[in-house]
């Protein structure tokens, strides 16, 4: 249990006027320490507490493991359709509510349930399966390269800014099949839309807009993507469902693997734990990605589930047509299940990172084929990579759906650009590709925004110094 104190009721954690005392999810606490506000609410109210979203309206934050899996999975009673909320059928609900892209309902998997959703989620799973592993990691590799390139000769970087949030939207709208131009343009609007910012409904519809423009170009000429692979499904979907699922696919993926590699690549660079762990050989990659999941989650909560009617949950006298949300970071850190959350929880994946049920994350394989390629890259590519700033320096930007890491300061030495290939090199594109490391396909332009840089602080100068050494402190 929390021992923060319970503030007091002027406090701008609590909200005022129909509110009574309760906790608002959009406040400045909430924004700037997630964590400790939701073990205040686990003191106060247990495994589900009642809150405040944006526009002080009420729904209840689902706190404990076995309570969000309740939740998750049993869509009878916590239904998936926004059209149940009672809040929207009473009109208390604003239209220009920056909560609108995750409350409105639209014909996809996501905001159905039963056949319905059986139907659509049926389409999208198979479509997504069609992609050949090796070839993501291919398109990962490539953009990965690319980024790289543009600070290896600088020593300083924000890889938040010119990594994490880039790799992602240029992987996925290859996977997609939207131009690649899009791909930073792409970025901007998507983190806009999440943030549920005041511009929030204007980047929503830049986003749907390009997903428009690509579903008229593929019923013209289909190739091997996504939106293609949609078209062609049994399932029949209309243009407004495979653009519905595009846009689904594309803002989800995005926001969660740039989370995911942000927060894994801050973890690496100033947690002891994860550098005996690796240095031990005891860790690989891809179980400091779990451990992440578990402790840092790409999500926050998720937005949401309706009460179909009324029930009973975490002792918790839930209404018909009240509003749930999933805690995953909450329900990760649940003391009935993590008693002490500083232990290692190594090769355990029943963390919520990806929720459960029928609604549980079909593409998160992708994302962590994303998250891991990506990162290994920049270490093999800058293995002395080293934090440029003291840890009590990062900051977060915190919303009611994640908390995003603003930037991630490191310095390294610095390495001479890519050798331009030879005359032979270039009449054979795979040639080149191979030797510079990069994916044996010739890339397509990608229209990358060059990123701002700073003067490193004492810049490392050290060559040939392996990641481990540099990472963990090994000698030779």
């Amino acid at each position: 249990m929390s021992t923060h104190p319970a503030p007091p009721p002027e406090c701008p954690a609590h909200a005022a006027g129909a509110g009574g005392g309760l906790y608002r999810l959009h406040g400045p606490e909430a924004q700037s320490d997630p964590l400790g506000l939701y073990e205040k609410l686990r003191a106060e109210h247990g495994p589900v507490a009642p809150v405040l979203v944006s526009g002080d309206l009420r729904a209840w934050l689902v706190l404990g493991h076995r309570e969000n899996l309740e939740v998750a999975r049993t869509p009878s009673r916590f239904a998936r359709d926004p059209r149940g909320w009672r809040d929207m059928k009473e009109g208390l609900v604003p239209p220009d509510t920056p909560l609108g892209p995750m409350v409105t309902w639209v014909p996809v998997c996501n905001f159905t349930d039963g056949p319905v959703h059986e139907r659509l989620r049926g389409a999208v799973v198979e479509s997504l399966e069609r992609f050949d592993k090796r070839g993501i990691r291919r398109y990962v590799t490539r953009f990965a390269n690319q980024l790289v390139d543009q600070i290896a000769g600088d020593g300083y970087a924000d890889l938040v800014a010119s990594f994490s949030d880039q790799l992602p939207m240029l992987v996925m709208t290859q996977l997609v099949g939207a131009p690649d131009e899009h791909g930073p343009m792409l970025v901007n609007a998507a983190r806009d839309m999440l943030q549920g910012t005041e511009t929030a409904l204007q980047s929503d519809r830049y986003v749907t807009t390009t997903l428009e423009q690509l579903v008229a170009a593929r019923k013209v000429q289909p190739a091997r993507d996504l939106a293609s692979w949609l078209m062609e499904h049994p399932a029949n979907l209309t243009d407004t469902e495979v653009l519905m699922h595009l846009r689904v696919v594309l803002i989800a993926a995005y926001e969660t693997t740039a989370n995911l590699i942000a927060n894994t690549l801050r973890t690496v660079l100033t947690d002891p734990r994860f550098r005996a762990s690796l240095s031990g050989g005891h860790m690989t990659l891809p179980d400091a990605l779990e451990q992440v999941l578990w402790d840092d989650p790409p999500i926050n909560t998720i937005i949401g589930r309706w009460a179909t009617g009324d029930t009973v949950l975490g002792d918790q006298q839930v209404k018909a047509g009240d509003m749930l949300l999933l805690g995953l970071a909450a329900g990760n850190v649940d003391p009935q299940i993590r008693p002490d959350p500083r232990t290692s929880v190594h090769g355990n994946r029943s963390h919520l990172a990806f929720s459960s049920g029928p609604h549980e994350c079909p593409g998160q394989d992708i994302g962590r084929a994303i998250a891991d390629t990506g990162i290994e890259v920049l270490m093999d590519r800058l293995p002395d990579l080293q934090l440029a700033v003291d840890p009590s320096e990062l900051r977060w930007r915190g919303t009611l759906m994640s908390r995003h890491l603003l930037s991630l300061p490191v310095q390294f030495a610095p390495r001479p650009a890519p050798e331009a290939p030879s005359p032979s090199e270039a009449r054979n594109p795979a040639t080149a590709q191979a030797r510079a490391g990069h994916a044996a396909h010739p890339p397509r332009q990608v229209l990358i925004p060059p990123q701002p840089t700073r003067a490193p602080r004492a810049a490392l100068h050290r060559r040939g110094v392996s990641w481990w050494r540099r990472l963990f402190g090994r000698r030779a």
